[in-house]
């Protein structure tokens, strides 16, 4: 091995991982192997762990999860339910849902009949998206159901498309117009763009949509990421806000506000049409949200962990 000058302390630690995960070597023979001692060996594989390096994917169902499945669709009507195997206590439940998403995701694309995917936007898909294999997914295309943009003209960091596409080579369609207009004329305005009017027809169209969802509560995502302001987000609370898909916000029963934010939202609202809308999403936040998307039958599929599902079935 070169010296360690010579190798980056990332590049150590994917190899320690690879050989002890994949390879099955113990830890003597890793440092053995690697010419370095027996506790750094433990170290670099401990390294890449945390730090992402090492995506575990388990193949077996487990009962519980089964269980909970079957209880998801019985009583919501779901057509699909998947849960993801707990963490345990103090995790946050999208360690557990990305890595095992990622998987029903990558199915979508590797369907040879083409198909057309509707996307939302959002720290989870985001987090799926990174947990996806690199496929070659070119006979289907992806158009975006949320603007990109911010009010102050920055891009959206959880943008999920462009990101997507780099996984699968799929054609894009990104929506490259603030989330949300600041009035009726700017609303107008972005609305009549042409690309905006394609896009939005093209949506229409889409055979799966694929979303997270929002809570409302103050740490909302449409606040936290500025696409409101913290009066609106009071205002919406108070008109009963249970959750948002795309931006639209909801109520408890899953019915869409008719208040001056939906107004002003530039995307396209969930469910675009009759064709699936499966939603990631879990944790105890995004509870309240989950609850109300499945009352109003927002959502068609559900991919959750396991105490989010334990949850939804108990209330």
């Amino acid at each position: 091995m070169a010296d360690d000058s010579e190798v980056l302390p990332q590049d150590i630690a994917a190899r320690a991982a690879w050989l002890y995960y994949v390879g099955g070597l113990r830890q003597d023979q890793i440092a053995q192997e690697l010419g370095i001692s027996r506790q750094r060996a433990q170290r670099m594989v401990a390294r890449a762990m945390a730090e992402g390096l090492v995506r575990v994917r388990i193949d077996h169902p487990i009962a519980e999860c089964l269980d909970l499945e079957r209880a998801l669709r019985r009583k919501f009507g779901l057509s699909r339910a998947r849960v993801a195997p707990r963490l345990g206590p103090g995790h946050d439940a999208l360690r557990a849902i990305a890595p095992f998403a990622a998987p029903e995701v990558e199915r979508i694309f590797r369907e040879e009949t083409p198909k057309l995917v509707g996307l939302g936007t959002g720290r989870t898909l985001r987090a799926v998206i990174e947990e996806m294999q690199t496929i070659s997914a070119k006979q289907h295309k992806m158009v975006s159901l949320i603007g990109n943009v911010s009010p102050d003209g920055s891009a959206s960091f959880y943008e999920v498309i462009m990101r997507a596409a780099d996984k699968t080579g799929a054609p894009h369609y990104p929506m490259s117009v603030p989330v949300v207009a600041r009035d009726a004329e700017e609303f107008a305005i972005y609305r009549a763009l042409p690309h905006v009017q394609a896009l939005r027809k093209l949506a229409a169209q889409a055979d799966i949509t694929i979303v997270g969802i929002g809570q409302m509560a103050d740490d909302a995502p449409l606040f936290v990421d500025g696409f409101i302001t913290e009066g609106e987000l009071k205002s919406v609370q108070q008109a009963g806000a249970a959750g948002e898909l795309c931006g639209y916000i909801f109520d408890s029963d899953g019915q869409y506000l008719d208040h001056p934010v939906n107004d002003f939202m530039v995307g396209c609202r969930v469910p675009v049409n009759d064709n699936p809308v499966m939603c990631i999403g879990g944790g105890v936040s995004k509870i309240k949200a989950l609850r109300a998307a499945l009352k109003g039958n927002l959502i068609d599929e559900l991919i959750t962990d396991e105490l989010t599902a334990a949850e939804l079935i108990s209330s």
